[in-house]
């Protein structure tokens, strides 16, 4: 602990972000650095606890509690306010590939869990954790580091995304022959296509790509397994696969009026938008919110996303609906700490709709009955009503309609972000896994093996939709698994 005051003589303060009517303009990245002199202050606030929570890595009530991948936070907050830099970003790696990844897109469960915030604001984590890694790489400290010997092992991951490519930095960094097969034109999965440019720059994406392939790791883009590879082959040419292919299946929303011009997933709107912002012609996406009244269902991290794009594209209005209530501003008796606190929350795409438009544009304990289309066959209007969730006798949560309460609102685009429901079927079947009652891949968590032999899974396609910091976590349980499976024995952590 290297000030033992620091979290009394300190308040929280996180970096400043650029003003909401100045970066709704453009697609960059909106958070500014903070002075190293205001980091190592900040840092000064962890207590280095005797029993800290921040990297627990458990799940209470089916929420994250503490850091799924373990990241020795006291350690290296204790180093950043020393100042000893490099030696931060050590501790760092050790557990965690991707910090510039976790560090801008992590909704940071470790401040959720960190023993401070019992009576303060926690330590500014993620913060602290985005700055180590991006003064590593702007001091030129983070190389290519290739392994000292090959096995003559050759392993094939199954997509792109952050649980695929923990796997393969792993799987490398212990001398095995990597090679990712992405079926879209670039590396990165939702990093690349499900996370808009100013949560997470494509630059910062294509960094640590390129240093992986330094490294030694292959990657294959518009490699589609399933369909131009089989299943089969794969288990003929390599020793063993990690299936990471994600859950991408979106949750739909079968009201009447489904079937309308203008309604789309979430995740079809938000892929677009930066194919066109990676091509040059960020005005020219394929599906555009530009001139058009925007309803998103759904809330979460992918609703703000899309408030977000809609606003940057010139939107004309934007409104987001919720199915649940309102979040409180403090936590209830029922949501201790360490869980998660489920409490309200303004995000960024909130904050620059309120400024655009002079309010939040979240209406809660409302859902939409139907679409409702002009003569052409496009939507127009999203017809809506509000509820009450009740309990029902077998003790379940049901919402239900407030007669009185429906409401037209007009949409000329509408997004569909409520979450996904599994994995894509067709490789599955093709190599035989089983899966669990949710349609995903049955695998252990902890030991990632599915029921063909060597054959593993991990991330979301395991899971189900979850965190990247989760994604992580089981690439890299999943790589060092498939080690042991290789080589009879693992040193991977």
């Amino acid at each position: 602990m290297g000030k033992p005051t620091g979290f009394i003589e300190y308040e929280r303060q996180t970096p400043r972000d650029r003003p909401p009517a100045e970066r709704v303009g453009d697609w960059d990245e909106f958070h500014l650095p903070m002075p190293e002199a205001g980091l190592r202050e900040q840092a000064a606030r962890c207590m280095d606890c005797g029993t800290p929570f921040c990297h627990a890595g458990i799940m209470l009530k089916g929420m994250a509690c503490g850091c799924p991948i373990w990241n020795l936070i006291p350690e290296w907050n204790d180093l950043v306010y020393r100042g000893l830099w490099r030696e931060a970003l050590d501790r760092l790696h050790k557990t965690n590939n991707f910090p510039e990844f976790t560090g801008r897109v992590c909704p940071a469960p470790c401040e959720g869990s960190c023993v401070l915030g019992i009576h303060s604001p926690p330590v500014t984590i993620k913060n602290i954790e985005c700055a180590i890694i991006d003064a590593a790489w702007e001091r030129g400290w983070v190389k290519p580091a290739p392994p000292k010997f090959r096995s003559g092992k050759r392993v094939a991951i199954v997509g792109s995304g952050p649980a695929g490519l923990a796997a393969a930095a792993q799987l490398n960094h212990a001398g095995h022959l990597v090679t990712v097969f992405e079926r879209e034109d670039r590396i990165g999965g939702l990093l690349t296509y499900g996370i808009p440019n100013m949560k997470l720059g494509k630059d910062i994406v294509q960094r640590r790509i390129e240093l992986m392939a330094a490294e030694g790791v292959t990657f294959k883009t518009n490699v589609n397994v399933g369909a131009e590879i089989s299943g089969r082959d794969l288990l003929k040419d390599f020793d063993a696969i990690v299936l990471c292919v994600g859950a991408t299946q979106p949750r739909d929303l079968k009201v009447d009026g489904r079937d309308l011009r203008g309604i789309h997933f979430a995740v079809e709107y938000l892929s677009a938008s930066t194919r066109a912002l990676l091509r040059g012609q960020a005005a020219e996406a394929s599906i555009s919110a530009a001139g058009k009244d925007v309803v998103i269902i759904g809330g979460g991290d992918t609703g703000t996303d899309c408030v977000g794009t809609a606003l940057r594209q010139g939107c004309r209005s934007v409104v987001q609906i919720e199915i649940l209530p309102k979040p409180p501003i403090a936590r209830g008796v029922d949501n201790p700490w360490p869980e998660w606190p489920r409490v309200h929350r303004v995000d960024y795409g909130q904050e620059e709709a309120a400024e655009k438009f002079g309010n939040d544009p979240r209406i809660y304990l409302t859902t939409a009955k139907k679409f409702v289309g002009d003569a052409e066959g496009n939507v127009e209007s999203v017809a809506t009503v509000e509820v009450n969730w009740q309990r029902e006798s077998s003790g379940r949560m049901k919402p239900v309609e407030v007669p009185g309460t429906e409401k037209l609102l007009p949409a000329q685009l509408v997004l569909l972000a409520m979450g996904f429901v599994g994995p894509e079927t067709y490789l599955l079947e093709q190599l035989g896994v089983q899966r669990d009652a949710r349609g995903n891949i049955r695998a252990e968590h902890g030991k990632f093996t599915t029921s063909v032999k060597g054959v593993f899974a991990a991330g979301d396609c395991r899971r189900g939709q979850s965190l990247v910091v989760w994604a992580i976590n089981e690439g890299r349980g999943a790589a060092r698994e498939c080690d042991r499976y290789l080589m009879g024995h693992t040193l991977l952590p």
